[in-house]
């Protein structure tokens, strides 16, 4: 129990989007189950992969989630303190995005008004939440098919998603620092190198993939530390796939980015190799959480 007498706010319950500093959950506890990105903290999807975007700067651009029904990524920005800002990036992506030729609608989810469009039969689900000092958003994006269970799992990672604000002032609408984690950093090092030494290697989401080494195991015998758990966040960066900058991007997404909001440049969703599919992660919290539903 809080020291109010109020229940401690943990992850795991689905009650976030989390304020770091509300938490109970240490970030030590999280290192299997959340892909820590500095100014978030993501939950791995059961079965999915990370892959990172590159600029045309040759730096990380964006990180996503994909997993068999669709992609997902989770940012974070400055907000004023006051509450609201959501509401007015809503209006001004959907107007953009009818501009650009995408059915769009407003609907009411969970935490209020979500933007959805469809073009091409890609649709893009954009969720907001208004925290403390910051807005923390999720693009879902993937085949029309799949999108109402792609909104729901959408909604299960951000539920799960913790924000590290800091104490840094940043300008209402700026993207909070996105910080790779050491290992991650290192395959996106040696993915810049390729891309330098092979400029088309950066256009093949598979052409820049992280050392396939299986991940250290938990043998009874062993004295080591337990290595990661399978399919939890470190063993899926340590298997990250790199690729180069507008290898997916299409018409929706450029839209988004043009509006005046918060940059989105969310593609297509692709689909996780049916024949290489990742084990499920036993310290995910996305587990419990699908668990309970």
């Amino acid at each position: 129990m809080a020291q109010d007498g109020s229940e401690e706010l943990r992850v795991g319950q689905a009650r976030g989007p989390y304020d770091i500093d509300a938490l109970a959950t240490r970030p030590q506890e999280l290192e299997n189950s959340h892909l820590d990105l500095g100014s978030v903290l993501v939950p791995v999807v059961e079965g999915g992969q990370v892959t990172v975007e590159m600029s045309e700067a040759h730096q990380p651009q964006n990180v996503y989630l994909v997993t068999p029904i669709g992609r997902i990524s989770v940012s974070a920005f400055a907000a004023p303190k006051s509450p609201g800002m959501w509401r007015e990036v809503v209006r001004e992506l959907a107007g953009s995005l009818r501009d650009d030729g995408a059915a769009t609608s407003v609907e009411d989810g969970h935490w209020g008004r979500e933007v959805v469009a469809e073009k091409d039969g890609v649709t893009h689900r954009f969720i907001g939440v208004d925290g403390p000092r910051w807005l923390v958003r999720c693009v879902g994006s993937g085949p029309t098919a799949n999108a109402d269970d792609l909104a729901r799992l959408s909604r299960a990672v951000l539920a799960e998603t913790v924000v590290r604000r800091g104490s840094e002032p940043f300008p209402p609408r700026d993207p909070l620092p996105i910080v790779l984690p050491p290992v991650l950093a290192e395959q996106v090092a040696a993915a810049q190198q390729q891309m330098f030494a092979d400029p088309a290697a950066g256009q093949d989401p598979q052409a820049a993939p992280a050392d396939q080494a299986p991940a250290a195991g938990n043998d009874a015998d062993s004295t080591e530390e337990p290595g990661p758990v399978a399919g939890g966040a470190l063993d899926q960066v340590a298997h990250a796939t790199v690729y180069g900058d507008n290898t997916y991007r299409d018409d929706a997404d450029t839209a988004v980015a043009d509006a005046d909001a918060p940059p989105a440049s969310e593609p297509a969703a692709d689909t996780a190799d049916d024949d290489d599919p990742q084990p499920p992660s036993s310290g995910s919290a996305m587990q419990r959480f699908l668990r309970r539903r």
